[in-house]
């Protein structure tokens, strides 16, 4: 007897329908499986046979033979167990055939018939929502991640036992209650703990209302990471579609938190300088996304940036640009998303004393192999780039308190407005290509004339000076302007500390 169950498979973040056919016939008795399996999927066989002996169900001498179709997709992976179960089952008619339209099973068996937990369910829901699948299936541990997706029915199950049990409608299976997007987030850290600084907190403040990357440079302690960890608390809201692009890379990465399975928060991320470049951009024989995907749509920090290889920062060049990452492998092309706000920060010399005289140790040759793996090309990714001097006594014991974050969020939320309803989509002025710059950052002729001797004086290149417009648009947006004026160019430019020190 033939029947069929649907399944679907991870490839990146790409998800592929899996047809799990089963087949018992007379013949000599064996459990064969076929179709382009990796070694964890012709485990399955093993785990199923005793699953199901231990469910309670008898399975007989018979020849079973189960294909996963379509045959050329690999297929990795515990999470077709459930589906391979239920199909042999289907298939010695303990479930009728017709129970099984239009569901789609994912689920992983332990010996005992229990069901465990897998990850990527929320790209599957997603997946089988689009395909017109009726109802999910799913581990009872992955059903609140399942249930964000509106307009499609999915039951959470413990055992094998209870799935089939369903499937014979002897029992009754709730569909979980949909999760709200929208909750209020409660964030670590304010503005207004940090003293002091006030211009890297406007430098701050203007790289995130327009989702500029940032370089900070300046003597340990002076409060590089204390800024760049506080910025998660002034960053807009992500919208729904932000909140499921970014849980659907965490759900498919297994870091979904069993209870709180959406990730509403914008990811800040800090990975160590011994970084490696596959950790960082992604990668591996199978291609997994890493941190700059994980950074979507939040902030990926990286501190000690003159600590990094160079060529794992080089490397960071095009997906900053593209706002995607693309790796190619043998077994195909996997494209992982990329738009995340780069901040970095770097002490000014390997003493950090730098240019304090009286205290530096440094040669100048010393200074430059410190700077040796940050490349003239890496470095002009940087929308601003800032110098930090030390803290002030006065500044920490004065008793006056700066902004809270929840005054400069209200800016920088004002601002990504005003560049949504002239771009007319969810678009930063960083996301502007040269075309879009021409057409938004228009100059008159004093700003043009300006501009014309900023462009020689500080031997800026086409991408630099697109950089600086961009800001300029995003400091005129900050101060409610609907032109770039002077004042605005003149801010951008004292941005551009790199340029100053050619």
């Amino acid at each position: 007897m033939y029947s069929t169950v649907l399944s679907a498979t991870i490839h990146g973040l790409e998800v592929k329908c899996i047809h799990v056919e089963a087949d018992v016939s007379n013949g000599l008795p064996l459990f064969h499986m076929v179709g382009y399996l990796s070694s964890e999927v012709k485990e399955a066989g093993e785990r199923v046979k005793t699953a199901i002996h231990n469910s309670g169900f008898l399975l007989p001498p018979k020849k079973i033979v189960v294909n996963l179709s379509p045959a050329d997709v690999r297929k990795r992976g515990s999470a077709f167990d459930l589906p391979i179960a239920v199909s042999v089952l289907a298939s010695l008619g303990y479930v009728s055939a017709k129970k099984l339209k239009d569901i789609l099973f994912i689920g992983e068996l332990g010996l005992d018939g229990k069901i465990h937990n897998v990850t990527g369910i929320l790209p599957i829901i997603i997946e089988a929502k689009q395909q017109g699948y009726k109802g999910c299936i799913v581990p009872k541990g992955n059903v609140l991640e399942g249930s964000i997706i509106e307009g499609i029915r999915v039951y959470g199950v413990k055992t094998l036992k209870e799935t089939i049990a369903y499937l014979n409608d002897e029992i009754e299976l709730v569909d979980e209650k949909k999760i709200s997007l929208k909750k209020e987030i409660k964030m670590e850290g304010d503005f207004s703990e940090v003293h002091g600084q006030e211009i890297l907190k406007r430098a701050t403040e203007i790289a995130v209302a327009g989702n500029h990357n940032l370089l900070f440079i300046g003597p340990a302690g002076v409060g590089k990471t204390m800024i760049a960890s506080r910025i998660p608390t002034i960053c807009p809201p992500m919208t729904e579609e932000e909140c499921i692009e970014v849980t659907k890379v965490y759900s498919i990465l297994g870091m979904i938190d069993e209870e709180k399975p959406i990730i509403r928060e914008r990811p800040f991320r800090s990975p160590h300088h011994t970084s490696t470049k596959e950790s960082l951009i992604g990668g591996g024989s199978i291609a997994m996304p890493g941190e700059i995907s994980m950074a979507n749509h939040g902030i990926l920090f990286l501190d000690e940036l003159a600590q990094f290889q160079k060529s794992v920062l080089d490397a960071l060049r095009q997906p900053m640009e593209e706002r995607v990452v693309r790796l190619s492998r043998k077994s195909g092309v996997y494209v992982f998303p990329s738009n995340f706000m780069l901040v970095g920060s770097c002490n000014p010399c390997p003493c950090g004393n730098y240019p304090d005289m009286n205290k530096c140790t440094c040669t100048p040759a010393q200074i430059q192999q410190y700077y040796n793996h940050l490349s003239q090309p890496f470095l002009d990714r940087f929308d601003l780039s800032i110098e930090l001097t030390k803290v002030q006594y006065s500044d920490l014991e004065g008793g006056k308190k700066g902004e809270t974050s929840a005054v400069i969020r209200t800016r920088v939320c004002k601002a990504r407005e005003r560049q949504y309803k002239r771009y007319g989509k969810i678009k930063s002025n960083a996301e502007l290509s040269s075309v879009e710059v021409e057409k938004y950052c228009t100059l008159g002729q004093k700003e043009k004339k300006f501009m014309g001797q900023i462009f020689e004086q500080m031997e800026l290149t086409a991408r630099t000076y697109h950089k600086v417009l961009k800001v300029a648009r995003t400091i005129a947006d900050l101060a409610d302007e609907e032109t770039i004026q002077l004042c605005h160019l003149r801010e951008a430019i004292g941005y551009r500390m790199f340029e100053k020190r050619r």
